[in-house]
């Protein structure tokens, strides 16, 4: 895959999705259409090092090709974290921003002939969010679809509202939301592991993409291993 050009892009609006994430939609006028597959990312080139590789910090698009020149970034601040601090205190509607890409092979197969367990932390629900719209706004067919996020609590539930309308939507797919730190009746309480395990209990082959921190998807890949699974069926896009 060439190595994409790094282009400008200015950022048109700004919303605060949670407590301590934004969603930033960045525009980018020399292009007429942004082209990408749902799942990959881009990386941007943010003024807070002499060194590039230190500058360089890298996000999943939250949003799906929809003809336009704009894309969407779901970003979390870290703690001490450069980038994020950068991003949320000095960036502004109207601000520039130099990016490269889009880029990356987390995307989905083609086609769906197996179920599709999507499993994500924080924002790691990215790519996922990107995937699940851009099938059902093309009626992509497929067999089951089982989102499965955690975090954790309720004030960290991201797309929450537009997720539960994708299930009314589109028959076959499922969200699937845990919290492991605070108890409530709307979906799973504790961590995404036991979800997984119950939802394949049938050994139903299947398609397994996980997306998050790291300690999430090393556990999530040794348990699926340990049902059965090929490693092969396993997917990852590491974040953090």
């Amino acid at each position: 895959m060439a190595l994409q050009p790094w282009r400008k892009g200015i950022v048109i609006k700004i919303d605060d999705h949670t407590h301590n994430t934004k969603r930033f939609w960045i525009q980018v006028p020399e292009l007429e259409k942004v082209d990408f597959i749902p799942g990959q990312f881009v990386t941007l080139d943010l003024p807070i090092h002499e060194k590039p590789n230190k500058r360089w910090r890298s996000y999943s698009i939250a949003s799906w090709p929809d003809g336009t020149n704009v894309f969407e970034l779901l970003i979390v601040l870290a703690e001490k974290g450069l980038g994020t601090t950068y991003l949320f205190n000095e960036t502004k509607v109207g601000s520039e921003l130099i990016f490269r890409g889009p880029q990356g092979v987390f995307t989905l197969p083609e086609p769906l002939e197996k179920d599709l367990f999507l499993i994500c932390t924080g924002t790691g629900i990215a790519p996922f969010r990107s995937m699940v719209n851009y099938m059902h706004l093309h009626n992509i067919s497929f067999k089951n679809i089982y989102l499965i996020f955690g975090c954790r609590r309720k004030q960290d539930l991201l797309y929450y509202e537009e997720l539960r309308s994708l299930e009314e939507k589109m028959p076959g797919f499922q969200f699937h939301p845990a919290l492991s730190r605070e108890h409530w009746e709307s979906g799973h309480n504790g961590y995404v592991h036991p979800v997984y395990e119950e939802l394949c209990r049938q050994k139903q082959e299947a398609y397994f993409f996980l997306c998050g921190w790291k300690n999430m998807i090393d556990e999530a890949k040794k348990r699926i291993q340990e049902m059965g699974y090929d490693k092969k069926s396993i997917h990852q896009e590491l974040y953090g």
